[in-house]
């Protein structure tokens, strides 16, 4: 039992303060995301959505605002928009940055980042705006199917509901980065990961009711569905662990007065170096031009046309988040892994890629980390499109079909892998075992 590592991260107080503030704010966030926007009749509202049809256009859009947002959309909740907006202004921000090469100077600045996370906050505020008021147009659209689901006078419910839910977004996003600060894990991820795992007993319910009442749902494909997953689960695992090691040798040098041998080390490049992230980028991405148009639809002949092409169940959908994918899984691995600045690095530093000119080396890592997104960027693309496979092969509800596969999975074990990691750290930097004897050690390939 001394050995135990869930009674070692108990035993650390540093560790075990951070996952109770963790815990706490997940509590905190999950509080916010069942308390209804004042003004909305919750009853009617969850009537509603209980009524539509499975398979059509709007209970798939409820789906897919839901995914992240643990069913406060459907709910109408303070929280309803989550951190996407943050998400999405971070997208927007991180693109002008590689466009424009003054932004990219003042970032590089001393005190650049703190000037880009405040542009990034205020952008969110404004992104939220948007967002939110289209929300009030989509409330009434509802509310004209089923009368009294709005409760207050109709200008008074648009600016209460605009001024919640911009502040309940802004609330997540100052959550999510407590979480960073103090507890355990990245906060943003977090807080995606909370709503994913809170919609899953739900979304099994369900699924099982569906199997009881034959509901068009075959008990041999959620057997066959339930093995792909563990499968799935098990891929996730072995890709995200998988890494390229590039020797670097670095040469006899003398700092100062201090003389430092000859000595041999790598860099580490993972098969995807971009994680989750092109999925969370490209989901977000989607996310406003998808929401804008469901909302506007019943006023715009050509909203409702835009609206039926994205479709998160139909091909266009799936192929624009494809391309997305495997355009955010290269911007964001250059970003975060920029061939020139490491190469400068090395250089500085006296050292070498075995085999490779000096003058050559950003050129070589250029290459491998060409050689390593492609493919990692299809597979996560593919992971992404199975909800859609599943739910039109199998008829599984589309709440078990995203929560339960693709993006979901990546993500739980995306995040789930990093929190473990840092988990580990902190448990071998106070000396106890962690997870594993030798610790959370990245293949060789």
């Amino acid at each position: 039992m001394a050995n135990n590592p869930v009674v070692n991260m108990f035993k650390v107080k540093e560790l075990r303060s951070r996952l109770l503030f963790t815990l706490v704010i997940l509590a905190i966030f999950r509080l916010g995301s069942i308390l209804t926007v004042p003004g909305i009749n919750a009853t009617l509202l969850l009537q509603y959505y209980s009524n539509l049809a499975r398979d059509s256009a709007e209970s798939a859009f409820a789906s897919y605002m839901d995914f992240f947002a643990g069913g406060a959309f459907e709910r109408f909740s303070v929280f309803m928009l989550g951190v996407m907006p943050y998400i999405s202004t971070q997208i927007i921000l991180q693109l002008a940055l590689v466009i424009f090469p003054s932004l990219k100077r003042i970032a590089q600045e001393e005190g650049g980042q703190q000037k880009v996370q405040a542009w990034t906050r205020i952008g969110t505020i404004f992104v939220c705006l948007i967002q939110a008021a289209a929300l009030t147009v989509y409330a009434d659209a509802i509310n004209q199917q089923v009368p009294g689901v709005i409760i207050l006078d109709k200008v008074y419910f648009n600016i209460l509901a605009v001024l919640t839910v911009t502040t309940g977004s802004m609330i997540t996003v100052w959550l999510g980065d407590q979480i960073t600060a103090h507890g355990i894990g990245n906060g943003i991820s977090m807080l995606i990961l909370a709503g994913i795992v809170a919609r899953i007993p739900s979304a099994v319910y369900e699924l099982g009711k569906g199997v009881v009442n034959d509901d068009g749902i075959n008990v041999v494909f959620v057997i066959v569905a339930f093995f792909m997953y563990i499968a799935i689960i098990g891929l996730i695992v072995f890709e995200q662990s998988g890494e390229r090691k590039i020797p670097v040798h670095y040469a006899k040098r003398v700092v100062g007065r201090k003389m430092y041998a000859p000595q041999s080390s790598y860099i580490p490049f993972k098969i995807n170096p971009s994680g989750v992230i092109p999925i969370i980028f490209a989901s977000a991405f989607l996310t406003l031009p998808l929401q804008l148009s469901n909302s506007f639809a019943s006023r715009f002949t050509w909203l409702s046309k835009v609206s039926a092409v994205l479709n998160p169940l139909g091909i266009l959908y799936n192929l624009i988040e494809v391309l997305l994918i495997i355009f955010f899984a290269y911007f964001y691995t250059q970003v975060t892994l920029n061939p020139t600045e490491i190469a400068r690095q090395i250089r500085e530093n006296g050292g070498s890629i075995p085999g490779i000119p000096t003058n050559k080396t950003e050129e070589y890592l250029q290459r491998v980390l060409n050689r390593l997104i492609l493919p990692g960027s299809l597979y996560l693309a593919v992971i992404a499109i199975l909800p859609t496979i599943i739910q039109t092969l199998f008829h599984f509800p589309a709440s078990i079909s995203m929560l339960m596969g693709g993006t979901s999975l990546l993500i739980i074990v995306g995040v789930d892998l990093d929190t473990m990691a840092q988990v580990e750290a902190l448990l071998k930097m106070h000396h106890h075992d962690g997870f594993t004897k030798k610790g959370l050690k990245p293949r060789n390939l």
